[in-house]
Formats: C-alpha cells, structure tokens, sequence
C-alpha cells in the first residue's frame, strides 16, 4: 500500500531539568510520512525545531527495534501508544489521523524523575537487579555444559518468558501506585525457575524486594494494568511467583 502523508499537532511535555517547572508545548507538524515511525516522527520535529532556532525534544531510544526499552513514551495517555504489545520504536504514524492531536509524556513515577523533556532517570531499575540478579558460576575450567541439565519444557519456557522483560517502565508508568512487582517479579522468576538460579533463589528475592522498597516504588494491589501494557506481554503470574519465592524465603532458616 502506497505511503500517504498527514498533518499532526503534537502536545509534548517540555521541562529543562529535574528542578524546573515543566509544561505542555503545542507543535504543528506537517507532512508526516504515515511509514515512518513515532521516534522518526519526533526526529522529524525536532529538525524543524532546530530551524527554528528552538531547543529540539529531548528523548531517550537506542535500538529501535523494541528490544532494549529505551524508547520509553507516554502517547495518548497509555505507555507506549495506542497498540497493544508494542514498543515506542515499533509504532508507526499510520495508527494515526491526519489532523489528530497527539499527547506525548514521560514516565510518571517518583522513582523515575525526569531528567529532561521526555527523559527520565530509570536506574532504580538497574540498582534492582544489581541487588540481587546474578547466579553463582564456576570459573574454575570445570563448568558443566548447560545442556546437560535436564529442565522441564514447561520451567524452560516460563522462564524465557520471564527473560524476555526489557525493563522499559511501563508496568510502573501504567500502575496507579507506581509499583515495579511485575518488572521484579519477572526479574525473580526468570533465575528461580532454573536449577542455576536456586543457589541464591532465597538471598536474591530477599535483596530485591528490599531494594525495590528503598527505591521508592508502590505496592501491587492487582489492578492488571501492568500486563496490558508490557510491550512484551509479561504475564502477572511473576508476581504470583515472587510473592511465593519471598515467603518461602522468609520461612527458610537461611539468612
């Protein structure tokens, strides 16, 4: 189907730094190539910024090919945008109108402040799993070929399902409380449902739980919000499955 072109207004949040105060700014765009994707939109935009001689958007994106959630973007007032399982990066201008109004936000969370515009600061994230996200490993020239530790398919596939989680903060920008459960949870599951993750299956829940307290995110109160708009479909079973792993962990003599 041949490309066709549109004309969009864009309301975008823009907001120097942490400190100061931030607001909506209205942009007309024009001849939008509806092939081109939301992140070429804004690249678009901030070209005619810079011609402007205006501070272009600030945004954050790396791969662009939804696997490493940077592109991180509150669209319309669901993160991500309109479509269901799909990353900032990944949605294109053809699941826009011409002549729509477009809403584009950071993450809203308190553990996630802004840094500039649409950037925000989502270590907290990184801090999580460094609390607690590694496996024991033998380095000594004897390490024993993973292939040849039976696994059930079932364990095998939660577990990949689990992996494929790319920390992008949308289940935290979608819940009401800001809660990271979903992210954890998936983060927990994906070493506890293997034999090579249940040497610190206890230490490891314990540590990131605590730490995603510290960091300042809410609790879940299974709203579900989280898992309709994970661009990867992670599913709420992980909470279920940390929330398992923690009590078990709590009621187990090691410390």
């Amino acid at each position: 189907m041949a490309s066709k072109f549109i004309n969009v207004t864009l309301k975008v949040w823009r907001q120097k730094n942490a400190d100061s105060k931030g607001n909506i700014e209205t942009y007309q765009l024009s001849k939008v190539s509806t092939d081109s994707s939301f992140l070429e939109m804004l690249d678009q935009l901030n070209e005619q910024l810079i011609n402007e001689k205006e501070a272009p958007v600030a945004f954050d994106h790396d791969c662009r090919e939804g696997i490493c959630g940077s592109c991180s973007l509150y669209i319309d007032g669901r993160a991500h945008g309109p479509q269901t399982q799909t990353t900032t990066c990944q949605l294109h201008m053809r699941s826009f109108n011409d002549g729509d109004t477009i809403y584009i936000e950071p993450w809203r969370s308190k553990a996630f402040p802004i840094i500039k515009d649409l950037v925000v600061d989502r270590s907290a994230f990184d801090r999580v799993q460094q609390s607690g996200g590694f496996v024991s490993v033998n380095t000594s020239g004897n390490t024993m070929d993973a292939n040849a530790i039976p696994i059930p398919k079932a364990d095998a596939d939660n577990a990949f399902n689990a992996a494929t989680c790319i920390g992008c903060g949308a289940c935290v920008a979608s819940c009401k409380n800001s809660s990271a459960m979903l992210f954890v949870g998936a983060k927990v599951s994906q070493y506890a449902l293997l034999p090579q993750g249940k040497v610190e299956a206890n230490k490891r829940v314990q540590n990131m739980v605590r730490q995603m307290d510290e960091e300042g995110f809410g609790n879940c109160t299974n709203t579900g919000a989280c898992e309709v708009e994970c661009p990867k479909g992670i599913s709420l079973e992980n909470i279920a499955r940390m929330n398992r792993e923690f009590l078990k962990s709590n009621l187990s003599s090691e410390k």
